[in-house]
């Protein structure tokens, strides 16, 4: 299969189209043909290298991926070839107390797709079956691709960490970016009062669009003033 591989750490002339040997699945493992494949940060950190992670090279980049489901593991229940999915990028052990709790996150061989493990940058890659998740048939391959990642960090900062309730105040710093963008949706869920930031009148736009409720260009106006006027100085 072709693939995007990665030989050394460095700027953009590092990656290379490959052909490379195509993944098999395991037994509880799913092979999904990438469909799209999107561009995160931690694909150009993990290209430019970072403070003890180790990478077996050659490797493939990225963490958001989306496509269909091309061969199952014999253990693998409840999916059918052909499936339109897209994937949790956290990979986990399955089994430790963090991830029979719900907080796979923390478990402690927890790892991202495209960043310990092959990721998307290829025609197929295999992951465990809990990492499947369902494509919403309103949304292309493309779109579907943009969210995992983002989201499961704007969920992890906003209800896991911040304990968001229900009908709270919520200050979102950096509207125009993938997480800030997430946590404005997630923060509407809870029918929050959002309340974001950003560098440009255009991003603010956006951000009403998508649910926020003020927008504040930190560029131009004092970010803790407006918060202060807006909550009735509660903050």
């Amino acid at each position: 299969m072709k693939a995007v591989c990665i030989h050394e750490h460095g700027g953009p002339e590092v990656l290379r189209l490959e052909e490379v040997a195509p993944p098999a699945a395991g037994p509880h493992e799913a092979l999904v043909r990438v469909r799209a494949v999107a561009l995160n940060h931690i694909d150009i950190w993990v290209r430019r290298g970072l403070p003890n992670l180790r990478v077996r090279f050659p490797h493939i980049l990225g963490a958001d991926i989306a496509g269909q489901i091309a061969a199952l593991g014999s253990a693998v229940t409840g999916w059918e070839v052909g499936e339109a999915v897209m994937l949790h990028p956290g990979v986990s052990c399955g089994h430790c107390a963090a991830c029979t709790a719900g907080q796979d996150n923390l478990c402690r061989t927890y790892t991202i797709l495209g960043e310990h493990v092959p990721g998307g940058y290829a025609e197929y890659v295999t992951v465990p079956q809990e990492n499947l998740l369902r494509k919403p048939p309103h949304l292309s391959f493309e779109e579907a691709a943009s969210l995992p990642l983002v989201f499961l960090t704007a969920w992890n900062m906003l209800v896991t960490n911040a304990r968001l309730r229900f009908g709270e105040d919520v200050l979102i710093w950096g509207a125009g970016s993938g997480v800030g963008s997430a946590a404005i949706q997630i923060a509407r869920l809870f029918e929050a009062r959002v309340l974001t930031t950003a560098s440009a009148g255009w991003k603010l736009e956006r951000a009403r669009e998508l649910g926020a409720d003020l927008g504040i260009n930190y560029r131009e106006q004092d970010v803790l003033e407006e918060v202060r006027r807006a909550t009735g100085r509660r903050g």
